[in-house]
This record gives structure tokens, sequence and C-alpha cells, in this order.
């Protein structure tokens, strides 16, 4: 297992920046994949952006704005949301896949004002 913390939500207005953190229990070298996905209320779980064997993927609608990275001697996975909207509003989780096996954190609130 992998131990998740993220950090780094809160409330912003449109047009504003926030980079959430997630620090992982284990060295990233070992984790196959690790990435961000938000939950909207009413809506499902989506992928926002991952980082597998250094290439990156990100949904549509953050490409341009949002850009993940690895500090691999801190073990940690950031996110830096630019430009971000109202629409951008939801739990933000980080996951790791380990073993096979998926891995979550407890959520961080990004809360996007227009």
């Amino acid at each position: 297992q992998v131990q998740l913390v993220e950090s780094g939500g809160g409330l912003v207005q449109a047009g504003g920046s926030l980079r959430l953190s997630c620090a992982a229990s284990r060295s990233i070298f070992s984790i196959m994949s690790m990435g961000w996905y938000r939950q909207a209320p009413g809506k499902q779980r989506e992928l926002v952006a991952e980082i597998r064997s250094g290439t990156t993927n990100y949904a549509d609608s953050v490409k341009g704005r949002f850009t993940i990275s690895t500090d691999n001697a801190k073990n940690t996975v950031h996110l830096q949301m630019n430009s971000l909207e109202p629409e951008d509003t939801a739990v933000y989780y980080c996951n790791a896949i380990y073993l096979e096996r998926n891995c979550w954190g407890q959520g961080t609130q990004v809360t996007v004002s227009s």
C-alpha cells in the first residue's frame, strides 16, 4: 500500500492559481503511475492529469492550464493549476497505482469563485 497526503487546496477567484501537492509514503520510483482526479458535486470522479514513466496525460478541459510534475527527492507529485475557472471547483484526489492496486488520498477541496 501507499499512503498519500494531499495539501494546497482552497478558495480562489476565477483566473487565479493554486498548487496541489501529494506526498507519498514510498519512493515514487516504485510507483507505476501517479495522478490527480477530481469529483464535483453530483458528478463522477474524473481524471485530471497523470504521469507514468515520465509521460504526462491531461484531460482536455485542463490542457494548457494545469501542469503535473514530480519531486523525486521528496516523493511528491504536484499539480500546478493556472487560469482557474468555476468549472474546476471539485474535491481533488491524489492517486497512485502501486503493485496494480489503486491507492487514494483523502482529497482536498478546490473552490473557484466567479
